[in-house]
């Protein structure tokens, strides 16, 4: 397959730059994957798509704030540092704006020398390592210096950091939000569970290898930046339990849908307590072996996360219902509307 057949025209106007106020007024286009049937509703109507004893899996990631804004000591130039992957206590893989202008042994200074960062490594990628120097707790520094690192395509300012998280955010270590996530409320989880549906968490930590383009023709040769999982006893269980019942397994994400299917290819179609680090790529011609159902936004042209959905249903229905979103002015990407494919 090729990349160009997941591409689309996208109007700017509907990249939705700013968060809703209220995370459930978005929009929710509903596909069945076996029809391609469209229904066109707002996310409330997500609740009556469920049933008792489904179950509703959700990334429990937080973001970091993981941009940071300082000056190199040795020049006093500008440099923008974004965290990636901590190697090891105080050391960290990241991206660097201007990456040229760092060098081993370079010392970035954050906030009048709060926070001190050595570049200790070129990476092959282009990144850099950096080791910090700081007093007290890293991850208190870094809710004092740093900003969230929003998506390239999104350009306005956010005004509350929070809304750049989903209300059930806990484990921190992600460069992105999960951002199927963003559409749900205490209220609307409350509503779930006195239906009867069962709620259950798993981590998978997004890096950026998830705005990263397709830089290869054929898809098949595309090859998945690796991010770290982990699934507990507990989630394993009661997703195994409904799947004996012949209930539904209701990804939020493609964050959550990625680690359900790496546990299970792993583990013969079960879900089992594991952590460790995924690069698995979905794309049309993938069996699921976890997933029912998928709640998820609108994604990018020719993105690895437009490809996976179109893997639920197929390629042919999933460009006809983002022909009909884009018709419709459906809002896209982070802070979009939402689609359920069932």
């Amino acid at each position: 397959m090729n990349v160009t057949d997941f591409d689309f025209d996208l109007p700017e106007k509907l990249i939705a730059q700013t968060p809703l106020e209220d995370r459930t007024a978005s929009r929710l286009l509903v596909l069945n994957k076996e029809t391609g049937e469209t229904t066109h509703h707002h996310f409330p109507h997500f609740t009556s798509e469920l049933e008792k004893g489904d179950v509703l899996v959700l990334n429990d990631t937080r973001v970091l704030p993981a941009r940071l804004i300082g000056t190199k000591e040795e020049t006093g130039a500008t440099i923008e540092i974004l965290l990636l992957k901590e190697n090891g206590e105080d050391h960290w893989e990241t991206l660097v704006k201007p990456a040229k202008r760092i060098k081993v042994g370079n010392v970035v200074s954050f906030g009048d020398g709060l926070l001190k960062a050595e570049c200790t490594a070129v990476l092959p990628d282009g990144g850099r390592e950096f080791t910090f120097r700081y007093e007290g707790i890293f991850y208190e520094v870094l809710d004092q210096l740093g900003e969230m690192p929003l998506p390239p395509y999104i350009t306005e300012k956010l005004d509350n950091q929070e809304r750049y998280q989903t209300v059930f955010a806990k484990e921190r270590g992600s460069a992105a939000a999960p951002t199927a996530g963003l559409h749900f409320t205490e209220e609307i989880l409350q509503q779930l569970k006195d239906k009867g549906v069962e709620i259950a968490f798993l981590t998978l930590h997004v890096g950026l290898g998830t705005f990263r383009p397709v830089s290869v023709d054929s898809i098949e040769n595309h090859t998945m930046h690796s991010e770290y999982y982990a699934v507990s006893k507990e989630t394993a269980e009661t997703i195994n339990r409904a799947k004996e019942r012949g209930n539904k397994i209701v990804a939020v994400g493609t964050t959550s849908c990625r680690t359900l299917e790496t546990v299970a290819t792993e583990h013969n179609g079960k879900m089992v307590a594991a952590s460790g680090w995924t690069d698995i790529f979905i794309y049309p011609g993938y069996e699921f072996k976890m997933v029912d159902r998928l709640l998820t936004n609108f994604h990018l042209p020719k993105s690895t996360l437009l490809m996976l959905v179109s893997a639920l249903s197929s390629k042919e229905m999933m460009m006809h219902a983002y022909q009909e979103a884009v018709e419709e002015e459906y809002r896209f990407f982070s802070f979009g509307d939402a689609m359920f494919i069932k």
